[in-house]
């Protein structure tokens, strides 16, 4: 019932930081635009992975779309990636996770199940990794530029997709570690009641290859027995 519960609370985990994670795709503010040493503000620039956006004093937004992908910096292409398969390995660790818990009637038997469970938790800790690398490279990029004393350009804080697909990833890479430390528990008890059951059965075996307890007296043989009563009736007649 233990292992049960703990398995619930790892999916619980890994559900809510695979939605965050996802959440982070379509969210614009990956990074705003400072007003550091800016005075009066009458446009705030935004982007994501996806198009840049700028924003006036009226609250229009006008946005353009990234032209080209082979176009695009380096970093933002490999983010891309990244997130994309932090939320593809997500979903199928959803869907393994369905099956091997075992408060789910599918999957097959105790170790499959287990094994099932354990791959599970290795998808969601490598989505968690993905989005967290993500994240935390794209982040390194706007603060580089910041803090570039020689960068004359437009210079941009975190925004707050960076912490949301942070606090994903904490959360889908705690709740796979959860799933596989369930996976060895569930193994170490099978394994505890099995060499149990072997050391009973090599016990009985042993007991019954050295016969009768040495404490028990023994009884003489039916053979000598039966001489002694025939050597006893001749010596009579």
């Amino acid at each position: 019932m233990g292992n049960m519960a703990t398995e619930i609370i790892a999916f619980l985990l890994t559900i809510c930081g695979w939605i965050l994670i996802s959440s982070t795709l379509p969210t614009d503010y990956w990074k705003v635009s400072s007003v550091d040493g800016t005075v009066i503000t009458t446009a705030t620039f935004w982007s994501n992975l996806w198009k840049t956006c700028v924003t006036d004093s009226t609250g229009v937004s006008n946005c353009k779309d990234f032209p080209s992908m082979l176009a695009l910096d380096a970093y933002i292409q490999v983010c891309r990636g990244l997130m994309i398969s932090a939320v593809c390995l997500g979903f199928f660790g959803a869907i393994l996770a369905l099956v091997g818990m075992k408060c789910t009637k599918i999957g097959g038997s105790e170790t499959t199940k287990a094994r099932i469970t354990c791959l599970c938790g290795l998808h969601f800790i490598l989505s968690g990794i993905c989005s967290m690398t993500a994240c935390s490279l794209y982040a390194h990029r706007i603060t580089s530029e910041f803090f570039d004393p020689l960068f004359v350009k437009q210079k941009f804080e975190l925004g707050a997709a960076l912490f949301i697909g942070w606090a994903g990833s904490v959360l889908s890479i705690l709740g796979g570690f959860i799933f596989c430390f369930s996976m060895t528990e569930g193994f170490s008890i099978r394994e505890y009641s099995y060499n149990g059951a072997t050391s009973f059965i090599s016990t009985r075996t042993k007991i019954t290859k050295m016969g009768r307890n040495p404490e028990t007296p023994q009884k003489d043989p039916p053979e000598q027995s039966f001489s002694g009563r025939q050597f006893g009736r001749n010596a009579y007649v």
